[in-house]
């Protein structure tokens, strides 16, 4: 067993195809085929099924694929650095929306002062997609707002947040001290899409006090829900981050929550990651910058 067949195997599993693996590694597609045979021989297990044309990965098959992937980035990620030793590389980043919008680029602006030469990708995306993208090991690092179930994925807090509710300025609730979920939910709501992290926080606080809210509104553009909130349409709660310039500007009101709601903000990574320095130096940052916010919040 080669990392030749490390390499064909990640092909194959990624497009569930031995013809588009094949035409990707420019082999002919019986080589493609013999490679796989060989590795289910090695180990004495079926990685893939055999339906018709179409192939589809077992459970051997998927686990296998955990550990070949990275080890095959890892190869890769020696062989360019070891050939380009004078260039630093590149640094790929994952992050949710509201991180991604909020945070990340103040955190890149910085990081970018040590490391000019540094290529840094980004993808920007839900935190369900950005751990996916982590165990795909199509990422290095990610930031995200909830807290991964996922064993293969290891979690560090750097940070933490607050969800904040938000009115009409002119709204009856702005007339109290502070609120309860219960109270503020006898109003028409308007929530993020489901699968946000905000979503699913919101939606497991509402479930602890038994209460089911239906929302008036859905929507993946959180100012999509700021112009409805200061319309009067509805009421929300959502990240203060990505709220707290409307509130400053009086656009919306925030009416004070009887129990915060707080949260961690989270680096991910795989935990067969090979943490780099360029990643440790990138982790450091986030705690420190959390650590900063933490001082100004006090």
């Amino acid at each position: 067993m080669t990392l030749r067949h490390m390499k064909i195997f990640v092909a194959v599993f990624r497009h569930s195809s031995i013809t588009k693996a094949s035409r990707e590694l420019h082999l002919a597609q019986p080589s493609v085929s013999l490679c796989i045979r060989e590795l289910e021989e090695y180990y004495g297990v079926s990685l893939f099924e055999r339906i018709g044309r179409g192939i589809t990965p077992t459970e051997a098959g998927k686990e296998f694929y955990g550990y070949a992937i990275h080890i095959v980035d890892l190869f890769e990620e020696m062989e360019k650095k070891i050939r380009n030793w004078d260039t630093l590389g590149k640094l790929r980043l994952g992050a949710s929306i509201t991180i991604g919008t909020h945070i990340l680029p103040v955190l890149i602006q910085r990081y970018q002062k040590e490391f000019a030469k540094l290529r840094i990708e980004v993808i920007i995306d839900k935190s369900a997609v950005i751990e996916e993208h982590i165990l795909n090991n199509t990422i290095d690092l990610g930031l995200i707002e909830s807290s991964p179930d996922n064993p293969d994925l290891d979690s560090m807090p750097f940070m933490r947040d607050s969800l904040c509710a938000v009115t009409a300025p002119d709204h009856p609730l702005t007339r109290l001290r502070e609120v309860t979920l219960s109270e503020i939910a006898r109003y028409p709501f308007l929530m993020r899409e489901k699968g946000s992290a905000g979503r699913e926080m919101l939606e497991a606080c509402f479930s602890e006090q038994q209460m089911a809210v239906r929302p008036l509104w859905e929507s993946a553009s959180t100012q999509a829900i700021v112009r409805g909130v200061a319309a009067g349409i509805g009421v929300a709660i959502l990240p203060r981050l990505l709220v707290k310039k409307d509130i400053e500007e009086g656009t919306i009101a925030e009416v004070p929550l009887a129990k915060p709601l707080e949260r961690n903000l989270n680096m991910i990574c795989h935990r067969s990651k090979y943490v780099t320095p360029n990643m440790k130096a990138f982790m450091k940052l986030c705690r420190e910058y959390g650590g900063q916010q933490e001082t100004c919040r006090a």
